[in-house]
């Protein structure tokens, strides 16, 4: 049967239809935003600034940084202009974009997680191989991997929507265009489409999930044999990272381990892993470690130095 789409664009019922929620929503989300921009941007300044972008965790985490901006990007803009418009409307390609620029961006967040974790598990379980595993080529190679996988998995999701014909209505119960509730909307049935879209998005995040939960309880077993001085600094560097998993992984879990259905708690499921998510984890990867707070501090005095001498 021929593809009919008679819908030219979207209308997003956004987080709230109450005037006095959206503008509170808006000044929160704003800050949030800004957080998110100043804060990751602030991280990979200080692994440039500091040098640390020799060691690969430090080289993975100023990617992680600059993928957090991207991924906050391609939702937290629209939906803060959407806060103070009466017509919160986006076309049909601008919803194809953002739908593939929000799977692309998590898809690479999520396998930047999982080579972090697997960078920890080297350093820590096989210190005496750890130079020769995480040379610079391999740390390549795998960020490489991350880019490419993400784009695979986007590509997939994007073109078993754009095959669907939308005939109306065309409204959507969301913030921004997310696979399921744009699936919702199709005038034609869903189901294998559906399934194979659930099985995209969970074999990804039950996968990357189920090794970062293994490769984490490996390291956190090792630690009995480590002196009391190693166990403390593994502990404050792990910490960090499976606080950000459980708060990325938790939300995800939610949203894309299920069959094709929405619920009305999507939207603020959503905000963990699009704002609350790439806002904590500057401050979660800075306060945990001490490496980082001493290069922010180093880069601080250089800046105060050269503002004095001028």
């Amino acid at each position: 049967m021929e593809k009919i789409n008679n819908v030219t664009e979207f209308i997003f019922w956004g987080l709230s239809q109450n005037l006095e929620v959206e503008e509170v929503c808006f000044v929160v989300f704003s800050f949030f935003y800004t957080v998110i921009l100043l804060g990751n941007l602030l991280i990979m300044l200080t692994i440039h600034m500091g040098n640390l972008y020799k060691s690969p965790m430090y080289f993975f985490l100023n990617y992680l940084s600059f993928v957090d901006i991207c991924y906050s990007s391609a939702t937290a803009p629209k939906m803060l202009v959407d806060l103070l418009s009466k017509s919160k409307t986006i076309s049909y390609v601008g919803c194809m974009l953002q739908l593939f620029g929000s799977h692309f961006f998590g898809c690479t967040e999520i396998f930047i997680l999982t080579v972090m974790a697997y960078d920890r598990y080297v350093a820590i379980c096989k210190p005496l191989y750890y130079v020769s595993i995480m040379d610079r080529d391999r740390c390549n190679k795998m960020l490489l991997g991350t880019w490419v996988v993400g784009f695979l998995h986007s590509l997939i999701q994007v073109a078993l929507v754009v095959q669907l014909p939308f005939c109306g209505p065309n409204e959507i119960d969301h913030y921004f265009c997310d696979v399921h509730p744009v699936l919702k909307l199709a005038c034609t049935d869903t189901f294998v489409v559906g399934v194979v879209v659930t099985a995209n998005s969970g074999t990804i995040t039950l996968g990357s999930f189920v090794i970062l939960l293994t490769s984490y309880t490996i390291i956190l077993l090792s630690l009995r044999k480590q002196s009391a001085e190693g166990r403390r600094k593994a502990l404050s560097t792990c910490g960090s990272h499976i606080a950000v998993v459980i708060i990325f992984f938790g939300p995800c879990t939610f949203m894309y381990m299920r069959p094709d259905t929405t619920f009305s708690e999507d939207k603020m499921v959503a905000v963990f892993y699009t704002i609350i998510t790439p806002m904590l984890n500057p401050l979660i990867y800075t306060l945990r470690n001490a490496e980082v707070k001493n290069a922010m501090k180093k880069m601080c005095r250089k800046v105060f130095w050269k503002a004095n001498d001028k």
